[in-house]
């Protein structure tokens, strides 16, 4: 007998009516599998199918090339460093690993072509000789949806296996299959079908799990009967609170159908809870933007400009474009949009203003050393390291010495170079900064007063005649010491070390705590470009001015996100939106 489904009205008996309290046996792997399939985390895991499909061939190819191309420009551009890069720039981590000669490319291993999906529905008959075919399979019917939703398979030949699991199963089909289906009608933006799937789901279960409430929500927003979307938000905050996707989802719905009061509240709600939305749901209000007059929408968007300044966050270029474009759409305002980068003095190419500096007032440069002192200092792991007994000795080395401008984490510097002496570069270091009549304090370890072809006697007697030494017991942490020496010296001292403090930087209690230590990172923190043997040291120059949104009031200057940059957590972008309302 031949099984095809045009649609799911047209089989009536697919499911019966069985209403289901509880949550099955698949519960948990279909919470995973959403995760891996949906796109709610590890998307990435996509590309590791062993499964060829036909119609990908083609993009596939693509993007090897485009890939070659751009490792190509990557590889070209990394043999030099710009004069306007910095240690926190965004890519700077990504040209440091390509040019550490003990980084290697890990090279995938060739796609095997075992299996071909179906690319046409098949009747009873042909699924059951395909499932004798692949009988090692424990669960065929799951595991073959589960392929097609990894290739993106239609939705008819996706029927066809479920009117084959139907026809077998008394009209029956499982709770995880019936939720695969309908992950391939939402990605394939098959209304319909989603709304048939939906309407059996609701009969049949009380409750679903979040994985099934996501797609419902994504898959209803664009029909007319969007609103029953913010009914599964309402159950879904039963039970928890709902997600920063699922509150994206019902927010673009509102606003595709011109509900802004209600897309408003969400967002409101969102933050409430205090959950970091998608740069997608903030780009979506101002792309709704361009069709809104007066001055309530436009104080509703720049307070989403001041939330962006006020948790570090940062518009892709996409976004970028979205902000440009509703700018220069107000009427009246005459704002004109143009992208630039800023110069090493602060001072913007594009307008030529000032961005605001990085430098901590006085008022936060004292919270900020309050802060680390009781979390980092005092309140911190480094007792696991040290003993309280040589951090209190050091308290006091520090206290009888004047203040110092440069603190010096002296292992990690001399470790910068592996072909160089290890003291021959601290010594070069010390030597350079000491030229300059700096007060310079170096960190060190008592295995480094030790004579050997990596550390000299010699050239260890030399650094200690042009610095302050504190040499700490062999296991000691040397970053609580140089945190503390830093700040205990003073808002000018800077300090030297390739570490990039992050695991301190979580210590601190709270999103406000960890900004300004960014902030100040980035204002204090020296890094070393390059050490030849007779040669001086380069220093790389430190940032003077703060990347983060800023307005003047007739200008707003906005960080953005390159595409085609990859930018680490710890980095910041280095293109700019510049806006600025003519006269």
């Amino acid at each position: 007998m031949t099984f095809y489904f045009t649609g799911i009205r047209s089989f009536p008996k697919l499911w019966k009516s069985n209403p289901y309290l509880g949550l099955g046996p698949g519960h948990f792997s279909l919470s995973v599998f959403l995760k891996d399939c949906y796109g709610i985390k590890n998307q990435e895991k996509w590309f590791s199918l062993k499964t060829v499909c036909p119609q990908n061939t083609k993009a596939m190819n693509l993007l090897v090339a485009k890939a070659r191309y751009v490792r190509k420009k990557d590889e070209g551009s990394s043999k030099q460093v710009s004069a306007d890069s910095h240690m926190f720039a965004a890519g700077a981590a990504k040209k440091r690993s390509q040019m550490n000669p003990l980084s290697k490319e890990h090279v995938l291993p060739p796609v095997k072509n075992i299996f071909q999906l179906p690319t046409k529905p098949l009747n009873s008959e042909e699924w059951d000789k395909l499932k004798e075919d692949f009988k090692e399979k424990a669960n065929f019917e799951n595991w073959i949806i589960s392929q097609m939703i990894k290739c993106h398979s239609s939705v008819d030949v996706a029927k066809s296996v479920l009117a084959w699991v139907a026809a077998k199963n008394n009209g029956i089909v499982g709770y995880d299959l019936l939720v695969k289906y309908l992950y391939l009608c939402v990605f394939h933006k098959q209304t319909s079908e989603i709304i048939d799937v939906y309407e059996i789901m609701k009969a049949r279960y009380k409750r679903l799990e979040s994985g099934a409430y996501t797609l419902l929500i994504r898959g209803l927003i664009h029909t007319d009967r969007w609103r029953e979307a913010l009914l599964l938000l309402e159950d879904i905050k039963k039970v928890m609170i709902p997600s920063k996707k699922n509150y994206n989802d019902c927010i673009q719905g509102a606003l595709f159908h011109q509900d802004v009061n209600v897309a408003w509240n969400l967002y409101q709600e969102l933050l409430g809870h205090d959950i970091v939305p998608m740069l997608e749901t903030l780009k979506a209000f101002f792309d709704f933007g361009k069709d809104m007059k007066g001055d309530q929408y436009s104080n509703k968007l720049q307070d989403i400009l001041l939330y962006l300044r006020n948790n570090q966050l940062y518009p892709g270029e996409s976004f970028a474009h979205s902000i440009k474009t509703w700018f220069e759409s107000v009427p009246g305002e005459h704002w004109k949009g143009q992208f630039t980068t800023i110069q090493q003095s602060g001072q913007c190419l594009g307008c030529g203003k000032t961005v605001e500096s990085i430098h901590l007032s006085s008022e936060e440069y004292e919270f900020l050393k309050e802060k680390i002192m009781r979390d980092v200092i005092d309140g911190g792991d480094q007792y696991k390291k040290t003993t309280p007994q040589e951090l209190k000795r050091f308290q006091n080395f520090v206290k009888y010495h004047p203040p110092f401008d440069i603190v010096i984490d002296g292992l990690n510097v001399a470790k910068m170079f592996p072909k160089a002496r290890e003291s021959q570069v601290l010594l070069d270091v010390v030597s350079q900064l000491a030229k300059q009549n700096l007060q310079v304090l170096v960190l060190g370890r008592k295995h480094m007063l030790k004579q050997n072809s990596r550390w000299r006697k010699d050239d260890m007697e030399k650094v200690q005649k042009q610095a302050s030494f504190f040499f700490a017991d062999n296991i000691s942490e040397d970053d609580p010491f140089l945190l503390y020496a830093t700040l205990h010296s003073g808002n000018h001292c800077k300090f030297i070390t390739k570490d990039l403090m992050r695991d301190h930087k979580a210590c601190l209690p709270d999103a406000k705590t960890q900004r300004l230590f960014f902030k100040w990172q980035q204002g204090h923190q020296l890094a070393i470009v390059s050490k030849h043997p007779g040669s001086k040291v380069t220093f790389q120059h430190i940032l003077i001015y703060d990347t983060v949104v800023q307005t003047t009031g007739d200008s707003w200057h906005i960080p953005y996100d390159d595409d085609v940059v990859e930018r680490y957590s710890y980095e910041v972008p280095t293109k700019w939106l510049c806006l600025h309302r003519k006269t």
